[in-house]
């Protein structure tokens, strides 16, 4: 009987943290995301032929809309991982949304042809929409300068991997808070846990959103700051990101803030030694090449584990159970 109980309820929180799409961030409880990041673990460490095995015979489509470098390829290295098979495409000019085909179309078609679609979108909204009407499930792998939740999940995990938790953590994000999704899906992850500490450094015209900041003030200590030497002796990480010139709309207000914040060894030596230095990458000129190969530098080990991360959301997803679409 205590076995069948105990059965029973393991069942019950599964269900409770199983999912259909990864579309946002604020989708995921923290019981959901430390599942995902557990099953990440349990990924990195299995060998290869045994991994090979999970999506065997799965077709994985990658639509890529917006230019990838990092995100595209480490899904496709993921799915291959897990035995699936890859279709899709990285410039949205060689389909036939060139000749006018709607989004919804599109889905409708690919979703005859793959088990899970993962897509990248200009237009913010664009895979929430796909996910409403795909009966294969969505993932979100960016779309406009909304959200971004699989890097936030792989974030979580690097964080995880290099300071052995998430609570308590004290991280400041610098640079582009305004248009850079990565930190918008972060600020909302980092809610779900406890006495998180996120210290807002960016130049005024790129501060993060007002209603991000008060949708997580209740859980979130939140400082700003112009100013990226204020807060750095206090922090664990320093999360950079690149202004991103392709969200502006004017040229002249880019060149007023493109030079905003230079993360130099010089400035990485005010911090803790135990300082780590996070990246979405790609970078520009925000993030001294000089801090490559250094104990803070942790953004190439952070693009890494993207992989076991996008692995772990692609095999949770392909036991999952959708509706018909719409």
């Amino acid at each position: 009987m205590k076995g069948s109980l105990k059965s029973a309820e393991k069942q019950n929180a599964r269900k409770n943290t199983d999912f259909t799409d990864v579309i946002s961030i604020l989708d995921f409880t923290r019981p959901m995301i430390e599942r995902v990041l557990g099953r990440a673990q349990q990924l990195e460490n299995m060998p290869r032929p045994q991994k090979a095995k999970i999506l065997e015979n799965k077709v994985v489509a990658s639509l890529f809309f917006e230019p990838s470098t990092r995100t595209r390829l480490s899904f496709e290295t993921a799915a291959q991982n897990l035995g699936a098979r890859i279709i899709g495409f990285s410039d949205a000019n060689v389909t036939s949304t060139s000749k006018g085909e709607t989004l919804s179309d599109t889905i409708h078609i690919i979703e005859n042809y793959a088990d899970i679609i993962v897509m990248r979108h200009f237009i913010e909204g664009a895979a929430k929409r796909a996910a409403e009407i795909s009966k294969v499930p969505i993932v979100n792998a960016g779309d406009g300068a909304n959200q971004h939740p699989t890097q936030t999940m792989l974030d979580l995990y690097t964080i995880r991997k290099e300071f052995g938790k998430i609570d308590g953590i004290k991280i400041a994000l610098a640079g582009d808070l305004k248009y850079g999704r990565t930190v918008h899906s972060l600020m909302y992850a980092l809610s779900q846990f406890d006495n998180v500490t996120v210290y807002l450094i960016s130049p005024e015209s790129l501060a993060m959103p007002r209603h991000i900041i008060e949708e997580t003030r209740k859980k979130l200590k939140i400082f700003e700051t112009a100013n990226i030497e204020k807060y750095i002796k206090e922090c664990d990480v320093l999360y950079a990101t690149r202004i991103q010139k392709e969200r502006f709309p004017d040229e002249v207000e880019y060149q007023k803030v493109r030079n905003a914040y230079v993360i130099t060894p010089q400035i990485v030596a005010k911090g803790k030694p135990s300082l780590r230095i996070m990246h979405p990458l790609p970078r520009v000129n925000e993030l001294s090449q000089a801090l490559d190969g250094t104990p803070a530098a942790l953004y190439f080990k952070q693009a890494a584990n993207g992989i076991p991360v996008r692995e772990a959301l692609l095999s949770m997803l392909a036991r999952a159970k959708k509706g018909t679409g719409g």
